[in-house]
């Protein structure tokens, strides 16, 4: 019973800010344009683009639909963004960016893990813990 008490909290707990994150895309979507590389195109775009998949990870992640598929690609984005937009902060020497480069690589961490946890569950069924 404790574990499944666990994986439940643990799980939503690390779903829920992730649709939090996808509002606040859209609610200041300008100002995160500006945090786009150069080099990608289409700034306000992305930014919208993110705000989706975020909001869409953290329904699917609570409501258990593709939870390894989701994490595997929520995880992929989150290194990304560790990539290309913090760590060249960084190096420049922004404020805040040693600790969003930390967020994003552990929240990429946890995604990993928790799609290890869904590794042998069928798609769309729940884990049973």
């Amino acid at each position: 019973m404790s574990s499944f008490l666990t994986y439940r909290v643990g799980r939503n707990l690390f779903a829920l800010p992730f649709g939090i994150f996808g509002i606040i895309h859209f609610l200041t979507g300008s100002e995160l344009a500006g945090m786009i590389p150069d080099f990608i195109p289409g700034d306000i775009i992305w930014v919208y683009l993110t705000g989706v998949a975020l909001i869409g990870s953290s329904i699917c992640i609570v409501a258990q639909i593709k939870v390894r598929l989701v994490s595997l690609l929520l995880s992929l984005m989150l290194l990304i963004f560790a990539l290309t937009i913090h760590l060249p902060e960084l190096l420049m020497e922004t404020p805040n960016a040693l600790p969003n480069l930390l967020k994003d690589l552990s929240l990429s961490g946890g995604a990993l893990f928790l799609a290890a946890l869904y590794e042998d569950v069928d798609d769309d069924l729940t884990l049973e813990y």
